[in-house]
């Protein structure tokens, strides 16, 4: 049992899937777990725990923003013996040929946060995916044949923001898209030598300002969710 996450040890599986939204993880439990349990529901940040093709995990959400993800997954990793997280997630395309619907399986996380910095001492504003989850994502994906970008990740601290050009960092290290999470979420697992992986459906275009509408953004995160299914149960 954790601050945030009062679980019961054993509760929580050693591989976990979050989303950042509570409903979603709520959603992903419900639709394609087998004898689900929920084992925290804190601050109504919901974990479960099931089953997926007989194989054990937990779905549970991480917030929105480094400081969130940052908390929950330091905590599952130290305190709950989890080994591996794999971040399921939206994203805004920076390009306008990364297109709405698109999948990215994120290599690099790029980001202005101090939170490395002053977390763990880490100087670099770009931190990898950690472990082989990224590579066994990539498997995944071509054996059902599911297309997917490989790419690198703006992991931003601001979502609104005065000037709407492209961020330096973004430019600098050729970022396919901007999200939120993946910059803590890659620098805890570093630092506890676990391992995270993140994957990202685009969901708005920045240049051309397509967005998915709340209505089809359930369904439009099942191709995603079912890529990370079928890799969880590979591990």
């Amino acid at each position: 049992m954790s601050i945030h996450i009062p679980a019961e040890k054993g509760s929580i599986a050693p591989i976990v899937l979050m989303p950042g939204d509570p409903l979603r993880a709520k959603y992903i439990a419900e639709n394609w777990l087998s004898n689900i349990e929920l084992v925290s529901s804190t601050r109504n940040i919901y974990f479960y725990t099931g089953t997926y093709k007989d194989v054990r995990m937990t779905i549970g959400a991480s917030g929105m923003g480094c400081p969130s993800i940052g908390i929950y997954s330091y905590e599952l990793y130290n305190e709950f013996d989890v080994e591996s997280i794999i971040r399921i997630g939206t994203a805004g395309s920076y390009h306008e040929n990364i297109k709405l619907y698109d999948l990215i399986n994120v290599d690099l996380a790029c980001s202005e946060s101090s939170f490395a910095k002053f977390a763990f001492g880490y100087d670099e504003n770009v931190i990898a995916h950690q472990g082989n989850l990224f590579d066994s994502i990539n498997e995944t994906a071509s054996r059902i044949q599911l297309p997917i970008h490989k790419g690198n990740i703006h992991s931003s601290d601001i979502f609104y923001r005065k000037e709407m050009t492209t961020p330096a960092i973004a430019t600098a290290h050729n970022c396919l898209a901007v999200e939120m999470e993946s910059f803590a979420l890659f620098a805890n697992a570093a630092y506890l030598g676990k391992k995270a992986a993140c994957v990202v459906t685009i969901s708005d275009v920045i240049p051309t300002h397509e967005k998915i509408s709340a209505d089809a953004r359930e369904k439009s995160l099942i191709p995603m969710i079912e890529l990370v299914l079928e890799t969880a149960v590979l591990l």
